[in-house]
């Protein structure tokens, strides 16, 4: 690796680090711990995506691309999974029933706005909505999570839906579980297009550097709209090639797919010298 493009990484990998670190330290994670998860993360990933000339992948070949010697690289690929990955499985069906009830016009109104659903109703209320879009989560397990989350209320025995979104707030298990998958996927694509030699995947954002602090709740309010907008037009197009929303459709394989819109802000601090201010 060249040297610039080495102080490059560092300093992106700085960036990265300093706002992982805040998380994990407001949740009790210290740096031992961290560094049993990052010994564990260069192992698989040297293991699954470091093979040489399309050969099995060897502890001995582990040990020499991520620098871990032999004997922990065999401990850390023998260790078992973490449980919490069932996580990732309980927030996707649960965004999955909000989308339903957003673009499925079995559960719209005739001012094609969600209506409310009846919590008795087997057939055209909530727990037909969760028997559809989440597989086999229970209806009242789905409703207590939509409800904790302030997605949804519950009013006389009718489900009603009070945001056109499913976005858990806090450093509970899954606001943090979309921690895992939206930096996961940003960074995913970010190292394929370093690496493409075609087509790359679309990647851009606006920023500007010298906004006032009094033009910013207009412009939260607007972005926050606009992406919303935009988002529910993506996910209309997308939701006619998905084989759960539509059974009948024909294909191979198995992808997963998506586009992720986030809103950020932070008090700009100029970097004198092409260096990053100290704290």
């Amino acid at each position: 690796m060249k040297d610039q493009t080495k102080a490059i990484l560092v300093s992106a990998l700085l960036r990265i680090l300093r706002q992982l670190t805040r998380v994990l330290l407001r949740n009790g994670i210290a740096y031992p711990e961290f560094e049993e998860y990052a010994r564990r993360a260069f192992a698989q990933v040297a293991w699954e995506d470091f093979r040489v000339d399309g050969r099995k992948p060897s502890v001995s070949r582990v040990a020499v691309v991520s620098g871990l010697n032999r004997k922990e690289v065999k401990r850390l690929l023998d260790t078992p999974p973490d449980a919490a990955m069932d996580e990732e499985q309980r927030y996707n069906r649960a965004a999955r029933v909000v989308t339903g009830w957003l673009r499925d016009t079995e559960y719209r109104g005739i001012d094609g706005q969600p209506r409310a659903l009846s919590l008795d109703d087997p057939d055209r209320g909530f727990p037909a909505l969760v028997r559809r879009y989440s597989g086999d989560m229970p209806t009242r397990a789905v409703l207590d999570e939509l409800v904790r989350v302030g997605t949804v209320r519950v009013d006389g025995g009718v489900a009603v839906l009070m945001q056109r979104s499913y976005a858990p707030k806090g450093d509970d298990g899954q606001g943090l579980h979309i921690l895992g998958t939206d930096v996961s996927d940003l960074i995913a694509t970010i190292d394929f297009n370093l690496q493409s030699d075609g087509p790359t995947r679309f990647q851009q954002k606006v920023s500007y550097d010298n906004v006032p602090e009094e033009a910013l709740p207009a412009w939260r309010a607007h972005a926050a709209e606009h992406s919303l907008a935009l988002l529910e037009a993506l996910d209309r197009r997308l939701s006619i090639s998905d084989r759960d929303a539509n059974p009948e459709i024909e294909g191979t394989g198995r992808v997963r797919t998506g586009v992720g819109i986030f809103y950020f802000e932070e008090p700009h601090h100029p970097e004198p010298h092409g260096k990053e201010e100290k704290h």
